[in-house]
């Protein structure tokens, strides 16, 4: 290459650099100023509603548009739309959409045609083939424009709101949520009758206390609301029921979801094995009902819960009160809206009153003067005039005798309005219909007057008045109640197997060649133990390593204190053998644990698993080594404490064990569990919450009776679900009657019958199935007593009331009899008084056995071999 060539590219590099150099642009100053720019008018111009009116800017100028163009009928939609576009600077699809969603909050717009369906999430049809007018109520409460603000539209043609003058707390009664740059807001839906409340609360200066209400009802726990502000969270549950025992209804969905959703959740649960249904069923109109079919074999109680764990049946929707005021965006909590707004409606009020004043005024004024300027023919004075300047001058002369009792002096527009009074209206003037007016319009200047001096009680008429005239068929569609956790693990559908390789000390669902187990979840825990002692708690997997010579693997129960293990296991250091019981309630996943003392060479000799604590009595005996002269006695479990797995135990012997034998399975150890039903939630629990039921033993039955007259008895879990209409709960006693007093609805008298169950885990019906049957009372005492009060027949005495023994009066009979008729006088009103002594059968209680920590209490080093008798046993489990 030549020195030119070498100058010819020099110079292109440094051309290509100088090039390179040139287009560098700093953009720091555009991203401070246009990012800013354009993040402002998302939050202020777009996303986030003010809290004076509660609209955002593409909704307050559809209400605009709608109030320009009402004439009392309906307009199409995209009429409105189209009109809107001179004020609203973006296409008419956000516009028609965010019409959409006023339309289906049924508040402020009177619809015609498909809006959509809010419960079914069907699309509202194209805006040319809908109609919308303003709704009475949106005409009463959001415009006035003698007390509007305007300012230019976005293109300088036209005037539009700053704010509309909305006198009603309408940014909670519809709620609103949005995204924007940097924050977001989502203020939930409240009810119309309770705001009005509330409202009137505050102006009572009394405290109150909002909660959401939602358009899809559902059932809502709002114990963590905490007043709309970030950081709270409202549970929003579907209201399932049991329509018989293979199918469930769903007939109200969470806010935020649509029965297609919802659906769509369910079958993926199914698909997943969270669930098992048979098939779904979408029946839903213009009221939601989904159908869900069951298999035979599967509990709806565990599946509704399941339904709420696994789907969308259940959903948490957090809140975060942001609003623009003053033109920033501010985060307040509901009650502060609600004060915001309330204070804002009684600003509103009073300029609304001080307008009203001022207009009737001017008319007192003028009707005023034109009933001087006509009674005194000052009309007269002007026909010699021959200049306007004359004609003013000649009637403000002469109207100055007689105007000392006007409020305000006569201007030149006053006089100018004089003559403009046609000659028609003044020879058919009415001296004595004009006073009438003058003297009405000083009543309702009195009126206005007072109103203005008393503007709280003004603004609590205005609200009551809102309450009376569009409240009506707007009471709370969703049902505030606390929900209790769902544990997943309880109630998933355990559609997989799990194996074990003993030997290999393998476990999973993968190993089909092996070891069945027992059916599990993808979400359980496993718990294993191996012979030298070791213990692990793992999750469920395909293949998990625990270690070689397996002898116990189960799923694993969190907090299971019922879980009993009994254990010997010779030490590998002093070759003594220990007893123990012991129980696992929590530990760390996949961290090996012992049961020995962990010296190496120990070895787990007997070994089992009891879920109800039970204690067997076992064999034990000792190798003929030397001169030990007691080889053979029975050791009871069941005299020993239960203790924690890190527990010692207690010494059975220093000698060589040759076996040992299981000589008697054994009982439960454990007391009866006591179990007790919460009211609020309405689910039974084992925490002490709520009425105490009574102690269960394991075959043990609750009595639930519901006021359709059905009667059942169930095994108690924490998973039932309880109708609203249930009105006993109780531990069923199998020989104590049940006593009931109903209507029949075909003979039309009433009816006493009483009656044992015959057959467990039935739904019976146990009054006549006619429609018109009733039930009046019904009793679980054994010597129950009612009170009869008889109505008052015409030409007749009252008769006094009668008290009953209904264990004299009718014997116990089957479920399905008839009973004796009560008597052939017409009832007023039954009545259940306090029953009769009787002395029950106490019941016998099993004395518990309790859980003993090991730092507590010492293991006690006792050679139990010194003090059992021998025994002989059936041979037992030897490792």
């Amino acid at each position: 290459m030549s020195v030119e060539d070498n100058l010819n590219n020099e110079e292109e590099l440094n051309s290509n650099e100088q090039h390179t150099k040139e287009t560098i642009t700093r953009v720091t100053g555009m991203y401070k100023d246009w990012f800013l720019d354009y993040a402002s008018y998302v939050i202020l111009e777009r996303a986030v509603p003010a809290i004076d009116d509660g609209f955002k800017p593409v909704q307050r100028r559809i209400m605009h548009s709608l109030k320009e163009k009402d004439d009392g009928r309906y307009n199409k939609v995209a009429n409105i739309v189209g009109h809107t576009m001179q004020y609203h600077p973006h296409g008419d699809m956000s516009i028609a959409d965010a019409m959409v969603q006023i339309g289906q909050k049924d508040l402020l717009i009177d619809t015609q045609g498909n809006w959509g369906n809010i419960l079914t999430g069907d699309r509202a049809a194209a805006s040319r083939y809908i109609e919308a007018r303003l709704s009475k109520f949106a005409l009463d409460v959001v415009y006035n424009p003698k007390i509007t603000e305007w300012q230019q539209s976005y293109d300088g043609r036209n005037k539009e709101p700053v704010n509309l003058p909305v006198m009603f707390p309408l940014l909670l009664a519809q709620g609103a949520e949005g995204i924007a740059v940097g924050l977001s807001t989502k203020i939930l839906p409240h009810n119309f009758n309770e705001l009005i409340d509330a409202s009137i609360k505050h102006l009572k200066g009394k405290k109150f206390t909002l909660f959401p209400d939602f358009p899809t009802a559902g059932i809502a726990d709002v114990s963590n609301y905490n007043d709309g502000l970030r950081g709270g969270k409202v549970r929003v549950r579907a209201k399932i029921a049991q329509q018989d025992k293979n199918t469930l209804v769903i007939s109200e969905i969470p806010f935020s979801t649509t029965t297609s959703s919802l659906i769509d959740s369910i079958l993926k649960a199914n698909d997943k094995g969270k669930i098992k249904i048979k098939k779904i069923e979408d029946n839903t109109a213009a009221e939601v009902e989904i159908l869900i079919h069951l298999p035979a074999s599967i509990s709806p109680d565990k599946t509704i819960d399941a339904l709420y764990a696994f789907t969308n049946c259940e959903t948490s929707i957090s809140p975060l009160g942001c609003v623009i005021d003053n033109n920033k965006p501010v985060f307040i909590g509901v009650s502060e809206m609600l004060r915001r707004s309330t204070d804002h409606t009684v600003y509103l009020l009073k300029s609304e009153l001080e307008i009203q004043l001022s207009e009737l005024q001017e008319q007192w004024h003028f009707a005023s003067l034109e009933r001087i300027f006509i009674e005194n023919r000052i009309y007269r004075l002007i026909e010699e005039e021959e200049t306007w300047e004359g004609v003013i001058a000649a009637i403000d002369k002469g109207l100055q005798p007689h105007i000392k009792h006007l409020k305000r002096a006569v201007t030149e527009d006053d006089i100018v309005r004089l003559t403009e009074i046609r000659i028609k209206r003044i020879s058919k003037f009415d001296i004595d219909k004009a006073q009438q007016k003058i003297e009405a319009l000083e009543g309702q200047i009195e009126e206005v007057k007072h109103h203005l001096e008393n503007l709280i009680e003004y603004a609590i008429s205005y609200f009551t008045r809102l309450k009376k005239d569009y409240g009506e068929g707007k009471e709370r569609k969703t049902e505030l109640r606390l929900f209790g956790d769902v544990d997943a693990t309880k109630v998933i559908i355990r559609n997989t197997k799990l194996y074990v390789n003993r030997e290999e000390g393998f476990v999973g669902t993968s190993l089909r060649k092996d070891e069945y187990v027992a059916d599990c979840a993808d979400i359980d825990d496993i718990i294993a133990f191996t012979r030298d002692g070791k213990m692990m708690v793992t999750k469920v997997a395909s293949k998990t390593f625990i270690g070689k010579n397996i002898i116990h693997v189960a799923v694993f129960k969190k907090k299971d204190k019922r879980t009993i293990y009994n254990a010997i296991y010779k030490d590998g250091t002093s070759k003594a053998s220990y007893i123990k019981r012991f129980s696992v309630t929590s530990v760390t996943r996949d961290k090996e644990y012992y049961i020995t003392q962990g010296n190496k060479g120990s070895m787990v000799t007997y070994f089992t698993a009891n879920p109800n604590g039970e204690a067997e009595v076992v064999t034990i005996n000792l190798r003929q080594v030397g001169s030990i002269k007691k080889l053979k006695w029975d050791l009871d479990f069941a005299d020993l404490l239960v203790k924690g797995r890190a527990s010692k135990g207690n010494l059975v012997t220093k000698y060589a064990v040759k076996r040992i034998e299981l000589k008697s399975k054994g009982v439960s150890t454990l007391k009866p569990r006591k179990i007790w039903f919460d009211d609020s939630v309405q689910r039974l629990n084992l925490d002490g919450r709520g009425e105490l039921l009574g102690e269960f033993k394991g075959d043990d039955k609750l009595l639930i009776i519901s006021q359709k007259g059905i009667v059942k008895t169930v095994t108690p879990e924490v998973t039932l679900h309880f109708d609203d209409d249930m009105i006993v709960l109780e531990k069923w006693i199998p020989n104590k009657p049940i006593s009931a007093i109903y209507f029949d609805g075909n003979k039309e008298r009433y009816y006493v019958k009483r009656f044992l169950i015959e057959s467990e885990n039935k739904e019976e019906l146990f009054i006549s199935e006619h429609p018109n049957s009733q039930l009046e009372i019904v009793a679980t005492d054994y010597r129950p007593v009612a009170e009869l009060v008889f109505s008052k027949q015409r030409g007749k005495d009252q008769k006094p009331n009668e008290e009953v023994d209904l264990e004299q009066f009718i014997a116990i009979k089957g479920l399905k009899a008839l009973g004796n008729q009560l008597t052939t006088d017409k009832l007023k009103q039954v009545n259940l008084l306090d029953p009769l002594p009787y002395e029950a059968p106490e019941e016998v209680v099993t004395e518990e056995i309790e859980v003993v920590d090991e730092k507590e209490i010492p293991a006690n080093n006792i050679d139990l071999s010194k003090s059992i008798n021998e025994g002989d046993g059936e041979q037992g489990t030897l490792f």
